[in-house]
């Protein structure tokens, strides 16, 4: 059977999610089980779009508008773009293949930096890319001038995660501007911003991927999983040139975007005393993490995300292990190459305080 599957398919790299709670409920035997693995909104969904999807049920015998109409005129709005300039996904994971599966020829480069969000490299692979990694700086950041230095004719996209998943560090607007100097403008730079929310309520610097559209080539992509709490409803977006839009829309698939996802996305964005209220909380919490990671003398990276990156100095799959048994999930990130970290979620103060008195257990 092997040998029907395409080559570059055998050379990827599968894609492992957070374990889910139910799962370790069961393999456990466990009542008490907390997930700060993914990145979820803690406080659950958006009430305003819970509401919306509650009136939106009986619907689900028909297929979604598969133009996301009233979704893009809203976000459109919103935004203060155009409504041609927007293109709607399942997850904003969606919107990464759409570009590569839309720009990237067999054998075009693309540049990614080496460890970020894997769903970049993966998507690469599946459409025999040749990839170029750029390893990141000592303190964890983006090197946006080795990225730049990695350039050539070849070159198709260059991706960067903006703030970063899984450092949860951001490139400044200063860097971002003298990355853009002189830059060709044949590259296409795929600005992921799914934490978009986070960094621009927490730094004055972080810059708006929107405010770079006019340079040929841009894309920008967001979330609905984050802040909003929409993670299981699968939605997300792209903005960018009416050109590159129009292109991606040839190789969208029809009804990619369920109806309860539009109809829960258009009052999310709407729910502004939700947004701050997770806002607010996920920064008052992670100041809590810095404060009992210090006194556990174990090094953390300042994140502008509503996760944290720690060094637990020893593997960090077997503290992943060792905390599931005590019924907290996280993300341990072997699969980065980072073997003695584990990134956790901003949760409830009661999950985090779960997640503290575990974690010192296990390392004492």
């Amino acid at each position: 059977m092997e040998k029907l599957v395409r080559k570059n398919v055998l050379n990827v790299r599968h894609y492992v999610p957070g374990k889910p709670i139910e799962e370790v409920q069961r393999e456990f035997k466990l009542d008490d089980v907390v997930k700060l693995a993914s990145n979820e909104n803690c406080f659950g969904p958006s009430p305003k779009a819970l509401a919306a999807v509650r009136k939106s049920l009986t619907g689900v015998n028909r297929y979604p508008d598969a133009s996301s109409f009233y979704l893009k005129k809203r976000m459109a709005r919103f935004l203060k773009v155009k409504e041609d300039e927007l293109i709607f996904g399942n997850g904003s994971d969606e919107i990464i293949g759409l570009a590569v599966r839309t720009f990237v020829n067999d054998g075009d480069e693309v540049v990614i930096a080496k460890p970020t969000f894997l769903i970049y490299e993966i998507s690469s692979q599946l459409h025999n890319a040749a990839i170029k990694l750029v390893p990141l700086t000592k303190d964890f950041k983006y090197d946006l001038r080795a990225m730049k230095a990695a350039i050539s004719d070849k070159t198709k996209i260059i991706f960067i995660a903006n703030p970063d998943n899984p450092t949860g560090t951001y490139v400044t607007k200063k860097e971002l501007d003298e990355f853009f100097k002189d830059l060709p403008e044949n590259v296409i730079v795929f600005l992921d911003e799914a934490y978009f929310e986070f960094a621009d309520f927490s730094y004055n610097d972080y810059p708006n991927g929107l405010d770079y559209l006019k340079r040929p080539g841009v894309i920008v992509s967001r979330s609905f999983s984050k802040v909003y709490g929409l993670a299981g409803l699968r939605i997300g977006y792209g903005i960018s040139s009416p050109a590159i839009i129009s292109y991606m829309e040839r190789v969208r698939d029809p009804f990619n975007v369920n109806i309860l996802a539009q109809v829960a996305a258009c009052a999310a964005i709407d729910d502004k005393a939700f947004v701050k209220k997770t806002l607010s909380h996920v920064e008052k919490e992670k100041k809590k993490f810095y404060s009992v990671f210090a006194k556990m003398k174990l090094r953390y990276v300042e994140s502008a995300t509503n996760f944290v990156l720690v060094d637990v100095e020893r593997d960090c799959k077997e503290v992943f292990e060792r905390l599931l048994r005590e019924g907290v999930i996280v993300r341990d990130m072997k699969a980065w190459g980072l073997d003695s970290f584990i990134r956790v979620t901003i949760g409830a103060p009661g999950e985090n305080r779960k997640f503290v008195k575990a974690l010192g257990k296990i390392l004492s």
